[in-house]
């Protein structure tokens, strides 16, 4: 399956050869999904694309593999609903996601806390003033994982860990107010759960996305792997930092956008792709990012109770005035 209709010729021929199936296009997506074959959908397209594919599939009682974290920021009430309705189990496969789901495994004690770690991406520590002129190429430098540009620059934004927070929300039904983030540089503790009685769990490991989407196939077994095993004895301290909201805005627009409900979250999902790809494309600077962001969390009007309808006109209109704000 690919998203790009433009690219099915050269695909199709050298796959055909092979026996292999070729599918472009959104339609197509949203057939595949629910064929009856097909008993687990991993969702990994990136951005707001995500979402009506993922519904559908849950509409035909897919198990989801989520590592589409905007569908959940989006409609993360309306998936839960549908996900109850049509008795359909969500795996979560963020790395982030996947560790407070591995925690949470046969604990009946009640949460206190979550505790989400970011790696802080490649700007932790700097000023304002230091990132006025970092280039594109500086922002993709993830020190620690290998990702797709959008969600790399999500990460020096830290704003994708603003989009785990409102995710984290709708999968594990924990308030806001309980999800602390945590600057963890080395990225080997996942994330963290602290529990009524005061304990945390932690899910550790190498930074490895095999780990989790493997886990995801095969809930509720653990299935042996060749994977590399991390060494105690050759790696760095462990260090745990709080989180600059004030240079790294993106966060704390994501938790107001939190906090206030009904469309926010998808005005700020909204604004944040069309920003990043303005910034990617060299139209505006890095920290016009969260600038564009938190104009269209006050331009554009709430809904307190949206329906899916909503969402999506929210969506369009939020790209029109995002990128309005660009030119």
């Amino acid at each position: 399956m690919i998203g790009e209709e433009t690219q099915y010729k050269e695909v199709f021929e050298a796959l055909d050869p092979h026996g292999i199936k070729v599918y472009a296009g959104e339609k197509a997506l949203n057939s595949i999904v629910e064929m009856d074959q097909i008993d687990i959908v991993l969702t990994a397209t990136v951005g707001f694309s995500g979402l009506i594919p993922t519904l559908r599939a849950i509409r035909k009682g897919k198990t989801i593999a989520l590592a589409n974290k905007e569908t959940m920021v989006v409609a993360g009430e309306l998936v839960n609903r549908e996900a109850i309705d049509n008795k359909v189990m969500i795996l979560p496969v963020d790395s982030e996601h996947s560790a407070i789901f591995q925690c949470l495994s046969g604990e009946g004690l009640g949460v206190e806390k979550i505790i989400l770690t970011a790696s802080g991406g490649p700007f932790f520590g700097r000023t304002i003033d230091d990132l006025q002129g970092v280039t594109v190429k500086e922002a993709l430098n993830h020190p620690n994982w290998e990702m797709g540009d959008k969600i790399t620059i999500d990460s020096a934004t830290l704003m994708n860990k603003g989009l785990e927070v409102i995710e984290a929300h709708w999968l594990f039904g924990v308030d806001a107010k309980d999800i602390e983030v945590v600057v963890h540089q080395q990225s080997i503790i996942h994330s963290m759960v602290q529990f009524d009685d005061g304990s945390i769990k932690a899910q550790m490991g190498l930074p490895d996305m095999r780990l989790p989407i493997q886990y995801a196939f095969t809930y509720p077994e653990r299935v042996k792997s060749d994977f590399p095993r991390f060494d105690f004895f050759n790696t760095q301290p462990f260090t745990f930092e709080k989180p600059d909201i004030v240079t790294f805005r993106s966060l704390a627009l994501a938790y107001e956008a939190l906090e206030k409900g009904g469309n926010m979250a998808c005005v700020l999902n909204a604004a944040n792709e069309i920003a990043v790809d303005a910034f990617l494309k060299g139209k505006i600077r890095f920290m016009d990012i969260s600038y564009i962001i938190e104009r269209c969390l006050v331009n554009l009007t709430y809904i307190r109770n949206p329906v899916l309808d909503d969402l999506i006109e929210t969506d369009k209109e939020t790209r029109i005035i995002a990128t309005e704000f660009i030119n």
